[in-house]
C-alpha cells in the first residue's frame, strides 16, 4: 500500500496568498482556483475587477490540470496543432494555457487554475503560487 501526499488547508492559503500578491503586484484582475488531485475544488478567489466567467474558466484549467498531471496549455497546443477531435475528450474542459498542476517527487497533490489575463500571465500567477510550498 501506497502513501499518499494531499493538501492541507496552511497549503491552499500559502498558495492563494502568493498567487494573489503576484496578481496585485503586476495589476492584473484574476480569479484564481485550487483543486485537489481528483479535480475537486478547494478554493476559489475572484480578485475586485475580475471578469465574471473568469470564475467559471480558472476552475476548469485547474480540473484539467490536475487530471490530466501536466500544464493545461499543453492541450491547447495540441488542439492548435491541429488535432481538434481531442476537445471531445470527457471530463477535461480548461483547454486554454493557465492551469498548472502541483507536482512533489513526481505525484500530483493538486493544481492551480488562473483566468483573467493573457494565458502566459494566467500560468505566472499559478506557478507564484505553488512556489509558495518550495516544492
Amino acid at each position: 500500500m501506497k502513501t499518499k501526499h494531499e493538501l492541507e488547508l496552511a497549503d491552499v492559503k500559502a498558495i492563494a496568498a502568493a498567487a494573489e500578491a503576484e496578481a496585485l503586484s503586476q495589476g492584473w484582475a484574476v480569479t484564481i482556483a485550487i483543486v485537489d488531485d481528483g479535480g475537486h475544488l478547494l478554493w476559489l478567489q475572484r480578485l475586485d475587477g475580475a471578469v465574471a466567467v473568469s470564475s467559471h474558466i480558472a476552475p476548469s484549467k485547474a480540473r484539467t490540470a490536475a487530471l490530466g498531471r501536466r500544464e493545461s496549455r499543453l492541450y491547447e497546443e495540441v488542439i492548435n496543432g491541429g488535432r481538434a477531435s481531442f476537445l471531445s475528450v470527457p471530463t477535461i474542459d480548461g483547454l486554454l494555457e493557465g492551469g498548472v498542476p502541483i507536482m512533489r517527487n513526481g505525484e500530483c497533490l493538486g493544481a492551480v487554475g488562473v483566468s483573467g489575463v493573457k494565458s502566459t500571465e494566467d500560468a505566472q500567477i499559478a506557478r507564484a503560487g505553488i512556489a509558495a510550498l518550495g516544492l
